[in-house]
């Protein structure tokens, strides 16, 4: 593994051994003015020094693990200049580490700023109800299914839950972008990491703190910072073939020349190490980018893989539709009544995770109709549910689930829905009762995402769903799909997603999801991105970036992201490099000493690192 930064191999802060490397130049120039020249070497000596030793252990290391790093470089730059007496050069080199370490150090510290905050605002305890309206405050790990949880106003909701009692009003700008407060009512779903905006709320807990929207989020922010782009790993690969020119041009200068301290200044001007900092600081960058805009990315190795993404797949319900459906018609076809048949479905559908469910349970409510808690209830995940409510039999489901079940009356069931509407059918005790008409709107953003996505470079989009085929065709001639792919299982999902990526041409593929049934496919693809705003799923987990705003056109944001700063970092890594065997020339010739180049190439290294930064904007 390469080196790692300076700052990693001491205790003392980045900040902190740079201004010690710049007070020992400063102090050593003083002694040399006052006529001390002796004492001013020496102390320009201890200041190469004092960075020599660790930087010595961290070369050996690498080269045990048969890696070489442009530490390399650096370690016979200060090693010759103490045994040719270039004091001052082997100073200069010893700040160049260090300031380009601190640099680095406050540059990361700059492009984790968006992602922190969201850790920082995790709730670590909870408030929760006790029998007698009592209010013990405990840590969040204690908090579970059932509990009931106070949140006081202006406190982030710890956990995702149910609104109890009054309404809720909810600042959800941190995680959806939304600049407003929302409202919700009683019996609504909320998440955690949106903060309570109005009066004291009683939450009804649905999962634990550590399975929540919220927290899922903050795994991913963790990984985020954890990570190592493979890039960096390229780069680091340049100095296998750059510590042997360097070797050679040194050579070739000593030997026409007769002068080693002309080997000793190409070395000094080869020093490049806060140089490659810069491929990092670029991805960095680009996850804090990223996350301004509501995408949270595992790492750098993500916006690598998206900045050369040729194809993006994108799931359909709940993903490049809204997810929570309108329910636009229903259709009595038994003895009961339409409100009646509606109810029973919608008791039963509070149980099912399903988009449908929520359509059902939301039209059910806005009618007013009294809901009861259903039981015995089996859910066959993407199908249907059947269960138990006011002691009737009730199913909610495709049709085709229904039949399985036993359920008949479906030559009653007239005529097929309107073209893009789907449709579900309820069950009572045998018989077939209603089928309901569903629509899915397109999310925001949904319109002008293929045209987008084809101006970043990206040369094939998919639709992928389990929907019907004339559901997904009218969707996908709606927004410019170039293909698509319908009536797939999760199995077939995953058949679909390693058939494109086995095309070269096709490669990297972007998978977009959010359900259970897309987290094989996402975790699959080079790059799996969630919908995440709606909750926690298996797709969040298995994703290696999340979108947290109910926008589907962060998928083109974050490649565009990805493009440009995989573009910075080649051109920080490639441009130094190139900076510094122009100037290897120069000092070969005997036109830089090693104190200049040392200088020189300081410029040169704070100035990549800089035009990395532009990543951020």
């Amino acid at each position: 593994m390469p080196a790692k930064p300076l700052r990693m191999r001491i205790k003392l802060s980045a900040t902190a051994v740079a201004i010690g490397c710049a007070a020992g130049i400063g102090a050593g120039g003083l002694l040399h003015l006052l006529g001390f020249t002796h004492e001013g070497n020496g102390l320009w000596a201890a200041t190469d020094a004092v960075l020599l030793v660790p930087l010595t252990w961290s070369v050996l290391r690498t080269l045990l693990a048969r890696d070489v790093g442009v530490d390399a470089i650096a370690l016979v730059s200060m090693a010759g200049a103490l045994a040719l007496g270039e004091y001052l050069a082997g100073a200069v080199i010893a700040l160049m580490l260090a300031g380009g370490n601190a640099l680095e150090e406050r540059a990361g510290a700059r492009a984790r700023r968006e992602l922190t905050r969201l850790v920082e605002r995790a709730p670590r305890t909870a408030r929760r109800l006790l029998d007698g309206d009592q209010v013990e405050e405990v840590p969040i790990e204690a908090v579970g299914p059932g509990d009931v949880v106070l949140v006081r106003a202006g406190e982030v909701l710890p956990v995702d839950g149910l609104v109890e009692g009054a309404d809720a009003v909810l600042d959800e700008a941190a995680l959806t972008g939304e600049s407003l407060p929302v409202v919700h009512a009683h019996g609504d779903r909320v998440r955690s990491g949106t903060v309570n905006a109005g009066n004291a709320i009683h939450l009804h807990v649905l999962r634990p703190a550590s399975e929540s929207a919220y927290a899922a989020i903050i795994r991913l922010v963790t990984e985020a910072e954890s990570q190592r782009a493979p890039f960096v790993r390229m780069a680091d690969r340049y100095a296998i073939v750059f510590l042997p020119v360097t070797a050679l041009a040194a050579g070739i200068a000593w030997a026409v020349s007769g002068d080693v301290v002309r080997a000793l200044a190409v070395f000094v001007v080869a020093t490049p190490c806060p140089l490659i900092l810069a491929a990092p600081i670029a991805f960095l960058s680009g996850i804090s980018r990223a996350a301004r805009l509501g995408v949270v990315v595992k790492g750098g190795a993500v916006v690598e893989r998206l900045g050369e993404a040729r194809t993006v797949v994108l799931d359909k319900t709940g993903t490049v539709t809204l997810g929570t459906p309108r329910v636009e018609r229903v259709l009595s076809l038994d003895d009961l009544d339409e409100d009646e048949a509606l109810r029973l479905g919608a008791s039963l559908d509070q149980l099912s995770p399903h988009p449908f469910a929520a359509a059902l349970v939301r039209d059910a409510r806005v009618r007013d109709l009294a809901l009861v808690y259903p039981s015995e209830a089996s859910e066959r995940p993407g199908h249907g549910i059947e269960g138990v409510v006011d002691g009737r039999r009730v199913a909610v489901g495709s049709a085709t689930l229904l039949r399985e079940l036993g359920y008949d009356g479906f030559q009653h069931a007239g005529a097929e829905p309107a073209p893009g509407r789907s449709e579900i059918a309820i069950g009572v005790d045998g018989h077939l009762a209603a089928m309901l008409e569903l629509s899915d709107p397109p999310r925001e953003g949904a319109l002008g995402l293929v045209e987008r996505l084809h101006a970043a470079g990206v040369v094939h989009v998919a639709l992928l769903t389990g929907d019907r085929a004339d559901i997904a065709e009218r969707l996908g001639a709606q927004l410019g799909i170039d293909e698509i792919y319908a009536e797939r299982t999760p199995e077939q999902k995953l058949e679909v997603v390693a058939a494109i990526r086995a095309r070269p041409e096709l490669a990297p593929l972007v998978m977009v999801g959010d359900g259970i049934n897309d987290a094989p496919a996402l975790a699959l693809a080079d790059v799996g991105i969630a919908m995440g705003s709606t909750g926690v799923t298996a797709a969040s987990e298995t994703a290696d970036a999340l979108i947290v705003v109910e926008r589907i056109d962060r998928v083109a944001d974050a490649i565009e992201i990805g493009r440009r700063s995989l573009f910075i970092a080649r051109q920080s890594v490639l441009g130094g490099i190139g900076l510094s065997l122009v100037a290897m020339i120069f000092a070969g010739l005997g036109l830089i000493a090693p104190v200049g180049g040392a200088l020189l190439q300081e410029v040169v290294d704070v100035a990549v690192i800089l035009n990395a930064l532009r990543a951020l904007k």
